[in-house]
């Protein structure tokens, strides 16, 4: 077994999150924790609340709020809608804690000590009617090297390269849609060239792993072949210190804040384990493996526009934190940290055929989606329909129909019609006689879908996983077609009936549990129904804590997820009482379509 690190995206907190957000970072992580949790692998499942960065300022100014009074708005915002989604973290924080500060400059000592800054005067983009600097994704253009209309100031999304503003042909605000104006300014940047034969190795030696997904390793690739070195400081006022004598008490001068969000995933390790019982446990998860040769894996949950930090920003800070660039270095207080294992990047999840868009009401945010509808009938149509490896689009009429014709008249049938036959002729689970050969066939094929699920849920296949899941629920339906057991009646019929009822109750026990990291809500109501304790998946909660270096308090995600069930077939009880049960799903009107498209205005 392994440690495993689940590395989830960071939402930004300048505003509430979209289905399109989750559906990238958020269903696709869970699944994959709560599996590899089962199969009895010891995971480490983080992220937070993003918190700094000059949106931040612009938003809290439309607010009329401080920017910390906003986070903390939208960071408990946030953390209510990811846990009424049942994203099980072990640690959902945020970047404005104490912890996190000091994590990230100890990061940015030891990379500045190891010779991997380098300082230089560039460009600042500033904003001519309010004097503020505008961050480098808030400017758009014609990009320099492939012409594409629609460039940011750091990237370009059709050909891939890293840019500065400056770089860029009419560049506009996105705030506005002023032209900035460029003054010269000091930075440090983080020198990519010096580290980019290690990138290159280790991106190399994921490509030969064959694990990653082809179009992430492409473009992970791609990037490397334009690499110069970037700016890791920003011009801006609301953010963490530069922690270096003539540099922190500057207060218009901090570090970026993709410099700091991404060494989140390895400050709320620390956290975590500094809320437990050993304030070292995080190193069994970012530290080589131990002489025990117990694995450390990473896997690195996002949507594809953040690729680029994962797969070349983030590795480059851990290897020149390390020293393990062309400039060498020495270990610091953290260690050797390893890197990531796999970066898991989704496509785009558009709406309607429409990018999602606030201002244009081309939208639907979480907590809204959530108010009216069953959170697995969502957590359902990401995983059978979402955007794992091409971009897909959320219709209300696919949501209905796959809510209506595959979760509830398909799955949720058969749990019902099975319950309420055994709860009308015994009762209790029945015990089984003979077996035939077409109950041996499915039993055999539905202990067979463990295996082939589990593998392909740790493979970061979730669609082709739920789908071979709902084929052996299609089966198992089709089985209670075929033995008609309404139709066996007479007494010398019973001992049938029940072996009949006995392999449809095995059935549905099994594919429950199959099921329950992509429907962990009605997983938990259906192991109830089947006579258990209504926990086989355990559920986040949020708790309020105290900052563990005196600052003040804020809502985390946690919980206890020891109570998981193990990966495979346990047999049935017979005699557990069974009772007429009530829907687990909850059919949808045709006219919620209609509903909803007035909603977002036609």
């Amino acid at each position: 077994m392994s440690k495993v690190l689940s590395a989830v995206a960071w939402p930004y907190a300048n505003g509430p999150r979209h289905i399109g957000h989750v559906a990238g970072f958020g269903v696709p992580s869970d699944v994959f924790s709560r599996y590899m949790r089962m199969a009895g692998h010891d995971v480490l499942m983080v992220s937070g609340t993003d918190e700094h960065g000059t949106p931040i300022l612009i938003a809290a100014d439309e607010a009329g709020l401080t920017p910390q009074e906003l986070a903390d708005q939208n960071h408990r915002m946030i953390a209510e809608d990811l846990t009424a989604l049942g994203i099980s973290y072990d640690l959902y924080t945020r970047t404005t804690t104490r912890n996190h500060y000091a994590v990230v400059q100890e990061m940015f000592r030891g990379v500045h000590e190891n010779g991997y800054f380098v300082e230089k005067t560039t460009y600042g983009a500033i904003s001519p009617s309010t004097g503020r600097t505008l961050p480098d994704r808030y400017i758009e253009g014609t990009c320099p090297i492939c012409g594409y209309d629609g460039a940011r100031g750091d990237q370009c999304d059709s050909c891939g390269n890293q840019l500065d503003p400056h770089e860029l042909k009419d560049p506009k605000s996105k705030i506005n849609g002023e032209t900035p104006e460029f003054i010269e300014t000091q930075h440090f940047f983080l020198d990519l060239p010096a580290l980019a034969d290690a990138l290159t190795e280790w991106l190399d030696e994921r490509e030969a792993s064959g694990t990653w997904r082809p179009n992430v390793i492409r473009f992970s690739q791609n990037i490397l072949k334009e690499i110069k070195p970037r700016a890791m400081t920003r011009d801006i006022d609301w953010g963490i210190p530069i922690p270096l004598e003539g540099w922190q008490d500057n207060p218009t001068k901090k570090l970026y804040v993709w410099f700091d969000a991404v060494i989140g995933y390895l400050s709320a390790s620390i956290e975590w384990a500094r809320r437990g019982d050993d304030p070292e446990a995080w190193r069994a998860w970012w530290n080589p493996a131990s002489d025990s040769g117990e694995e450390a894996l990473s896997y690195y949950f996002m949507g594809k526009d953040n690729i680029t930090f994962h797969s070349q920003i983030w590795p480059a800070e851990l290897l020149a934190y390390s020293g393990r660039g062309d400039k060498g270095g020495g270990l610091h207080a953290f260690g050797h940290l390893n890197l990531p294992t796999e970066v898991v990047s989704s496509e785009f999840l558009t709406m309607e055929g429409r990018k999602f868009s606030s201002s244009k009401r081309v939208v639907i945010y979480v907590r809204d989606l959530l108010s009216r509808y069953q959170p697995d009938a969502f957590r359902y149509f990401v995983a059978s329909a979402g955007p794992e490896n091409q971009d897909s689009d959320f219709t209300w009429s696919e949501f209905v129909r796959r809510t209506n014709d595959e979760l509830v008249a398909g799955w949720g049938n058969l749990v019902s019609r099975t319950a309420t036959l055994i709860a009308k002729n015994f009762g209790q689970i029945p015990p089984a006689g003979e077996f035939t050969v077409e109950d041996r066939r499915l039993l055999d094929l539905v202990e067979g879908t463990f295996p082939a699920v589990g593998d392909l849920i740790a493979a970061h296949r979730q669609k082709q996983a739920i789908g071979q899941a709902m084929r052996a629920v299609a089966e198992v339906n089709k089985y209670v077609t075929d033995s008609e057991p309404w139709t066996l009646k007479s007494e010398d019929q019973r001992e049938r009936l029940g072996t009949i009822l006995h392999v449809l109750a095995q059935c549905v026990v099994d594919l429950n549990l199959i099921l329950s990291p992509f429907l962990p809500f009605s997983a938990n109501a259906i192991h109830a129904v089947f006579g258990g304790t209504g926990e086989v998946q355990p559920m986040p909660r949020i708790d309020e804590v105290d900052d563990l270096d005196g600052g003040a308090g804020y809502p985390i995600i946690t919980g206890d997820y020891t109570g998981a069930r193990a990966w495979g077939r346990s047999p049935l009880q017979v005699g557990t009482p069974i009772s007429k049960p009530t829907p687990v799903f909850t059919k949808l009107d045709t006219a919620v379509v209609d509903e909803e498209l007035a909603r977002l205005g036609g």
